[in-house]
C-alpha cells in the first residue's frame, strides 16, 4: 500500500482514505512515534468513521512492535484521548479521526505527555520524514495492549466543572449527528436534571444524516427544527469527534461560536481578575471589548488547536476560544472540549432567572454583527489572497497572522485558507451596523467567487 505525506498538515494528519491515509501509513506512524518522543505507554482511540478500527489496528501493531504499551479505549471523542493521557499519566495519546471532514476522510491527532500537541512546529514534520523513509530500528520486546473503558472517569471529570445541584431542569435538544458523542450524552442524561431530546444519537460512520459539522449552514436545520418542535430551551449539536459543540437558542437560531467565546471569556474573567484569554484572529472586536470590561487581557493567536494550546501555556491563560467553536480550558490541561462549554452555559443560565439564551446573546450580536464563516471553493487560494490584499490592504490596517485580516474604523474582515479542505474562508464584522457588514460580505464574496 503506497504511503505519501499528502495528509500531513500543520497540526494533524488528515486525508482521503485510503489514498492519503491508510493502514500502512498508520503502521509506520506507530513504528516511529515512540522512538521520536520517548513514549513507553500511550492511549489510542478512534471516532465513528468506518475506516477507524482498521487504521487503529495497524497503528497499534506499529506501536507495540516498537516496544510501546497501548491503552486501547476504542470508539471515543478526541477529548477523551486528551483526558486519558493526563489522568493516567501516559506518555502520549493518538486519536484516529478526521474531525468534521467528509466521510471519505480519516486521519490522526497526536499529543505528548500532559496532552501537549504534536504539530509541525515541534515534530510532525520529522514524523512525516521518518514515515516516508521507512527505516525502522530493530524490533525490541513487543509492547502490551490493554482494553480500557475511561467513560466513567471522563464523565466524572467534565461534571466537576459545574455544580450539578444548581442546574435547572431545562429541555435540551442534543443532536450528536450520528457521531461519537451519543454514548456520552446517554451517560450524562443519567446524572443531569435535563429533559434531553435526542436527535441522530446512534453512532454511524455512514453519516446517514450528513457530515456532522454544524459550522456549515446546511447542517443546522435538523437541530433548529427539533428545538422548535420540542419547545426546547436550548439546542446543542456536535461534530463527529465532539471536540466542538454548537448552540441554538430557544427559537432555533444558531449562535455563532464568536459570541460564545466572549460569553465564556466573561465567565472566567469574573472568577479570575486580570486573567488572560486567548482568541483567534478571524473575529476579534467583541472578545477584546469583553476582556477589557472585566479587567482581563485578550491575546490573539493563529487559528488551530496546537497553536492555541501552546499560546495558552505560554501565557498561563485561563481560557481560549475560536470562532470555529473550539473552547480550551486551563483546568482541562489547556485542551479543547465539546462537553464542558455547554455544561457551563447551562449552569450560567440556571443562575439567571427566566432569561433565555437569545436574550443573553442579543446585545453582543447587535453590537458586533458578524457574517458567520463563508466558505468558497477556489482553484488558487494564494492568488485570491493576493488580489484581496491589493484591493483592501492599502486602505486599512493589515495583519497576516493567519491569512489576511484588514481592519477599518467601522468594519473588518479575515480571509484565510483552510488547512484541511480546498477552500478559502471569509469572516466579516462591523460595529453596530448590520447593513454595512452584509454589504461588505457581499462585496468580498463577489470578488472571491468571480
Amino acid at each position: 500500500m503506497a504511503v505519501n505525506a499528502n495528509g500531513f498538515g500543520p497540526y494533524d494528519i488528515r486525508g482521503i482514505y485510503p489514498s492519503d491515509v491508510n493502514e500502512e501509513l498508520a503502521y509506520r506512524v506507530g513504528r516511529v512515534l515512540p522512538d521520536m518522543f520517548g513514549m513507553k505507554k500511550v492511549v489510542v482511540g478512534h471516532d465513528i468513521r468506518l475506516s477507524g478500527p482498521s487504521l487503529q489496528k495497524s497503528l497499534v501493531q506499529g506501536l507495540t512492535e516498537s516496544g510501546c504499551d497501548v491503552m486501547d479505549i476504542g470508539q471515543c471523542g478526541t477529548e477523551m484521548i486528551y483526558f486519558a493521557t493526563v489522568h493516567y499519566a501516559l506518555d502520549g495519546g493518538i486519536m484516529v479521526t478526521a474531525s468534521h471532514n467528509p466521510k471519505e476522510y480519516n486521519g490522526m491527532k497526536f499529543v505528548k505527555s500532559g496532552a501537549r500537541p504534536i504539530s509541525e512546529d515541534n515534530g510532525l514534520r520529522e514524523v512525516a520524514k521518518a514515515v516516508l523513509d521507512g527505516d525502522f530500528r530493530p524490533l525490541p520486546p513487543r509492547g502490551k495492549v490493554e482494553q480500557f473503558d475511561v467513560t466513567e472517569a471522563y464523565v466524572n471529570h467534565i461534571l466537576s466543572y459545574v455544580d450539578v445541584k444548581k442546574l435547572k431542569p431545562f429541555r435540551i435538544v442534543a443532536n450528536t449527528g450520528n457521531g461519537a458523542a451519543g454514548p456520552i450524552i446517554n451517560e450524562l442524561e443519567k446524572r443531569l436534571p435535563f429533559d434531553i431530546v435526542k436527535v441522530h444519537n446512534e453512532p454511524d460512520g455512514n453519516f446517514p444524516n450528513g457530515v456532522p459539522n454544524p459550522l456549515r449552514q446546511e447542517n443546522r436545520e435538523a437541530t433548529a427544527q427539533a428545538v422548535r418542535e420540542a419547545s426546547a430551551d436550548v439546542g446543542i449539536a456536535w461534530d463527529g469527534d465532539f471536540d466542538r459543540c454548537f448552540l441554538f437558542d430557544e427559537k432555533g437560531e444558531f449562535i455563532e461560536g464568536y459570541y460564545m467565546v466572549g460569553f465564556l471569556a466573561a465567565a472566567f474573567l469574573k472568577k479570575e481578575k486580570g486573567g488572560t484569554i486567548i482568541h483567534d484572529p478571524r473575529l476579534t472586536w467583541n472578545t477584546i471589548e469583553i476582556a477589557g470590561q472585566y479587567g482581563g487581557k485578550a491575546v490573539v493567536c493563529k487559528s488551530g488547536h496546537a497553536f492555541i494550546k501552546d499560546k495558552m501555556r505560554e501565557m498561563d491563560a485561563v481560557y481560549g476560544g475560536e470562532l470555529s467553536s473550539h473552547h480550551y480550558f486551563r483546568e482541562f490541561s489547556y485542551c479543547d472540549s465539546g462537553m464542558i462549554p455547554w455544561l457551563l452555559m447551562m449552569e450560567l443560565m440556571s443562575g439567571l432567572e427566566g432569561k433565555t439564551l437569545s436574550q443573553l446573546m442579543k446585545d453582543r450580536q447587535e453590537r458586533y454583527p458578524a457574517s458567520g464563516e463563508m466558505n468558497s471553493k477556489v482553484k488558487d487560494p494564494d492568488a485570491i489572497l493576493a488580489k484581496v490584499e491589493a484591493l483592501y490592504g492599502t486602505k486599512g490596517t493589515v495583519s497576516k497572522l493567519d491569512g489576511i485580516s484588514v481592519e477599518f474604523q467601522d468594519w473588518r474582515f479575515n480571509l484565510r485558507k483552510s488547512s484541511t479542505e480546498p477552500e478559502i474562508r471569509l469572516n466579516v464584522e462591523s460595529r453596530s451596523n448590520r447593513a454595512l457588514m452584509e454589504e461588505k460580505t457581499r462585496e468580498l464574496l463577489a470578488l472571491i467567487r468571480a
